[in-house]
């Protein structure tokens, strides 16, 4: 199923749907399609479209300053922080969402909880690498929280994943109210799932990666790969909303 999760969109995003129209075009010699393909390359590269359509997935739950953070039994970080896996000693190599781990640790250095949790993604197929949520443990000791108010909730594959492995830890631990820190645009996606965690879940939306009131909007119908980037995200995320809509229960 995690298979066919991030297979399947491949074809319906802008490079794999525009490869599968150039494919069609020498196939069937369908001219038309070549221009419907230089089209839709053009709408999908372009901040205009991309952009846009991510705002609309980042505006659905509201942004939240820390000091307006409501107090919980613990505030959880999802994966997706890291990068290729730093050698031993070395720092970390940290992905464009590393903004959810800065989230998740201002949130505990204000006191909004007295645990931190961090889902255990793989960072690499070698079982001898640490997990994603190990090596975040590892970090957030460095800059200064208590060993023992950090937990990594085992080994996950998704937000599916990752919405179970908390809700049996709450169970098992008896938590009540949870703060969740992931990126603004894979908060609804997030949400739905762990609203079936059998807790009380507030969205701490973090990584917000377009701003609608910009100072220069003529460029947003500029095509570029930043704007073919803001797209593909998008629309990974949509796709990855109703394909849990239909298969998560």
């Amino acid at each position: 199923m995690l298979f066919l999760n991030k297979l399947l969109p491949v074809f319906v995003l802008p490079v794999g749907l525009v490869i599968v129209l150039l494919l069609l075009v020498a196939w069937k010699k369908w001219r038309w399609l070549a221009a419907t393909g230089a089209v839709a390359l053009y709408l999908c590269s372009i901040p205009a479209v991309g952009g846009r359509l991510l705002n609309r997935l980042e505006s659905v739950h509201p942004r939240l300053k820390v000091a307006e953070a409501p107090a919980a039994d613990a505030i959880l970080v999802l994966g997706g922080t890291m990068g290729s896996p730093a050698p031993e000693g070395y720092q970390p190599n940290w992905s464009d969402a590393v903004d959810r781990l800065e989230g998740g640790l201002a949130l505990m250095q204000a006191g909004k909880a007295d645990r931190l949790l961090f889902t255990g993604a793989p960072q690499s197929s070698d079982e001898s690498v640490e997990s994603e949520g190990a090596a975040m443990r590892r970090y957030a000791i460095a800059r200064g929280i208590a060993a023992e108010k950090i937990h990594v909730l085992g080994k996950v594959g998704n937000t599916a994943d990752e919405a179970r492995a908390l809700a049996q830890y709450a169970q098992t631990n008896g938590l009540k109210r949870v703060l969740l820190v992931t990126s603004a645009w894979h908060m609804p996606r997030a949400m739905r799932q762990f609203r079936k965690a059998n807790v009380e879940i507030t969205a701490f939306p973090v990584d917000y990666r377009y701003e609608p009131h910009r100072a220069r909007p003529y460029m947003d119908y500029l095509p570029g790969a930043d704007g073919l980037k803001l797209t593909e995200l998008a629309l990974r995320e949509t796709y990855g909303i109703a394909f849990y809509a239909l298969t998560w229960r």
